[in-house]
């Protein structure tokens, strides 16, 4: 039994609550909750109030959390070599939720950039179709064409340097992993406090998105004008990008607690799983993005191809779905 769980154990004999043992010791409850949840070890002298407090002794809280964490390294070690099973120490899964925070910024920042980029080609398009500031069809090829080229090569750099920055923690995501002492309290606590952010994200994205139509719906009721509608298409465009950003940045940080708590997509059954999507999904939404630029420029309808976006999102569940079932059948 390691020490967190005797402090829990001892507290709860004497039937006290955590606020009761903190001011007991005169520490705060949130100390108490690290201690009990391994995520902090209490200095040498609180240690020696507790034995006091508890009635046991020093030995009893300490001698049996050094025993059972060299026979946790040991076991760990004989199951690491017979299972191949990775170890994550406190240090790598620091860096790696570092690293992951950093790269979520940078990946929403490319699906900003893939999205958006034909947002400059649309407004010249309208501009053009309606004759106005002189814009011209030169100018759409010369001006709009570039532009929307330069965003997708932007995002598929920056996408190649988050790849490159997280290459060493791939193993994390793929392999079954083992944790050092303190690792799952540490993230498990960053996650909860993750989580209300991730909710609240999602939830204001998905209703962005849906809302992201309206401006479209009442110019195409209310005018014909080519201009205004090639702009609140952009407009629509814009807004999605924006919330998919949003929401795509909080689900990678979330993906990260995942992938080290091997909990959500990253269980040890799911990581294969989830290898599979992962290069399924890149193929997938590299193929949408080809189509909607290929079918856009060779028609010229920029009002009309962005309806290929929500169809490629109803057809990814499907793709998804289809690719589980074909992992696990040959599993």
């Amino acid at each position: 039994m390691i020490l967190a769980d005797k402090i829990i154990e001892e507290r709860k004999k004497n039937g006290w609550s955590q606020e009761e043992l903190a001011e007991k010791l005169g520490v705060s409850r949130q100390s108490v909750s690290k201690w009990e949840s391994a995520q902090s070890v209490p200095d040498l002298n609180r240690i020696l109030n507790m034995s006091k407090i508890f009635g046991v002794s020093t030995d009893y809280l300490l001698k049996d959390e050094i025993d059972t964490v060299q026979k946790n390294y040991e076991s760990i070690a004989v199951e690491v070599e017979s299972k191949n099973i990775k170890n994550v120490s406190m240090e790598e899964a620091v860096d790696f939720l570092k690293i992951s925070e950093e790269n979520s910024m940078w990946s929403a920042l490319s699906i900003f950039l893939y999205i958006a980029s034909p947002i400059v080609l649309l407004i010249l398009s309208g501009l053009a179709e309606s004759k106005l500031f002189g814009v011209s069809e030169d100018m759409i090829i010369s001006v709009g064409v570039p532009v929307l080229l330069f965003m997708v090569a932007l995002g598929v750099y920056i996408s190649i340097g988050c790849g490159n920055r997280a290459k060493k923690y791939k193993f994390i995501s793929r392999n079954e992993i083992e944790t050092a002492y303190g690792v799952d309290g540490l993230v498990r606590e960053k996650k909860n406090n993750h989580s209300n952010k991730s909710t609240n994200t999602i939830a204001i994205g998905v209703v962005a998105c849906i809302l992201a139509c309206v401006p479209l719906l009442v110019s195409t009721a209310l005018t014909d004008e080519d201009y205004i509608i090639f702009n609140m298409v952009a407009l629509l465009i814009f807004i999605i990008a924006v919330s998919v950003n949003r929401m795509a940045q909080v689900g990678l940080v979330k993906d990260s607690y995942d992938k080290l708590l091997q909990e959500g997509d990253f269980t040890v059954a799911n990581k294969k799983i989830a290898t599979v999507i992962n290069k399924v999904s890149s193929v997938y939404w590299g193929i949408a993005l080809a189509i909607y630029l290929a079918w856009s420029l060779y028609t010229m309808k920029w009002g009309f191809t962005w309806i290929v976006w929500p169809v490629a999102g109803v057809l990814y569940a499907v793709v998804i779905n289809i690719t589980k079932i074909f992992v696990k059948a040959e599993d």
